[in-house]
């Protein structure tokens, strides 16, 4: 029987949208898979990791019947990917075998029931609706998505936080070290609702979502959210859990701030980074009027200095920091210049953009 009959350009997309969450190592085997649903010429192909799922569709489907199937998602991925662009391509399939053939090429695959595959169930009530564009919501979680931890003991850091509240979108994300906040403001009015989506989903989403004024629906209910953009429906499970005060930890009311270049900020710290240790990534900062000096050493007794001039006339502060947290989001930003704010050696340092209050990034300081 017939499947689908398409170029390979043109199968290979909805395969690449789905194959993100795909896991290589599972302990329920038919998770490598991905079901293959085919209704007449509309083609659906989903996949799941229990905790996201991804669904997308196309008009490849070959004959009349209605049928479904699942077949291991990388092994289909990297047929496809191997073969010559722009060529035919067929599925078919026959005793539990699915084969894919284009030109002289044959393959035949194993394949598991569709009844098998465990798909996640959508929510049946849904609290809240919000429409942005995707070009908004990639950069609402592009500006923070650095900040989240990664399989912290405190599974609530594990994601990030997105707020709904009045007309603001909210983004926040820490690592218990440094915390990234950024909003959007919409035309639309909403009761507040907070969410902890899981990092994989996040990081699913920004490989999906594209710079386009296109819409994204984002639909949140009490242990799920559900977003539909283009051809693309994605589930995913939320983190449970009570995410940090994010209002009590962004500093307010700091004297001591100057404005900076970003990218001479960056390459100095950059430079300053090749001393420090793979266990020690700490530099030192000295910031005094007219002048912000940069340090660091190594167990070699080997040092790097970068000094550079800046427009200051506050205290004399001698502060240590995380480089990797200071170039995380140095490098993220796209502005010419940055906001540095600062209290004393043991206060978290304040990084925003000039003229801007949509984005705050917050570094606690480390003992040098």
């Amino acid at each position: 029987m017939q499947l689908v009959k398409t170029t390979r350009d043109t199968l290979l997309r909805p395969l690449q949208i789905v194959s993100g969450i795909v896991e290589r190592r599972h302990t329920l085997p038919i998770l490598a898979n991905i079901l293959i649903r085919k209704d007449g010429e509309r083609v659906s192909f989903l996949s799941t990791d229990i905790e996201v799922q991804i669904t997308t569709h196309a008009e490849v489907g070959s004959g009349g019947e209605a049928v479904a199937i699942t077949v291991a998602a990388r092994k289909l991925l990297d047929i496809l990917r191997a073969l010559p662009d722009s060529t035919d391509v067929s599925l078919s399939l026959a005793n539990k075998r699915m084969t894919v053939q284009s030109g002289k090429s044959r393959f035949a695959l194993q394949t598991l029931a569709a009844e098998e595959f465990p798909t996640v169930a959508e929510a049946e009530q849904f609290n809240a609706k919000v429409t942005l564009p995707q070009k908004t919501l990639k950069h609402l979680f592009n500006m923070v998505h650095f900040s989240m931890a990664q399989q912290d003991i405190r599974y609530y850091l594990n994601g990030l936080l997105l707020v709904v509240d009045g007309k603001n979108v909210i983004a926040v994300a820490t690592d218990g070290h440094r915390l990234a906040f950024c909003q959007v403001e919409t035309d639309q009015d909403f009761p507040r609702q907070e969410v902890i989506i899981p990092r994989k989903t996040i990081l699913e989403l920004q490989r999906l979502l594209e710079d386009l004024d296109n819409p994204v629906d984002l639909e949140i209910a009490n242990n799920q959210v559900k977003l539909t953009f283009a051809d693309i429906e994605l589930i995913s499970k939320l983190v449970e859990g009570k995410f940090p005060d994010y209002t009590r930890v962004i500093p307010k009311g700091y004297k001591n701030n100057f404005t900076i270049d970003r990218v001479p900020l960056l390459q100095s710290l950059q430079r300053a980074a090749i001393m420090t240790s793979d266990k020690f990534k700490g530099v030192r900062c000295i910031v005094a009027p007219g002048s912000m000096k940069i340090s660091s050493t190594n167990a070699d007794q080997e040092e790097a200095v970068e000094e550079m001039e800046i427009d200051y006339g506050g205290d004399s502060i001698d502060i240590g920091f995380n480089v990797t947290y200071l170039l995380d989001v140095l490098n993220n930003l796209k502005c010419d210049s940055v906001n540095i704010a600062l209290g004393d050696a043991n206060s978290s340092a304040l990084i925003t953009i000039p003229d801007n209050t949509d984005f705050k990034y917050v570094v606690m300081p480390m003992r040098i």
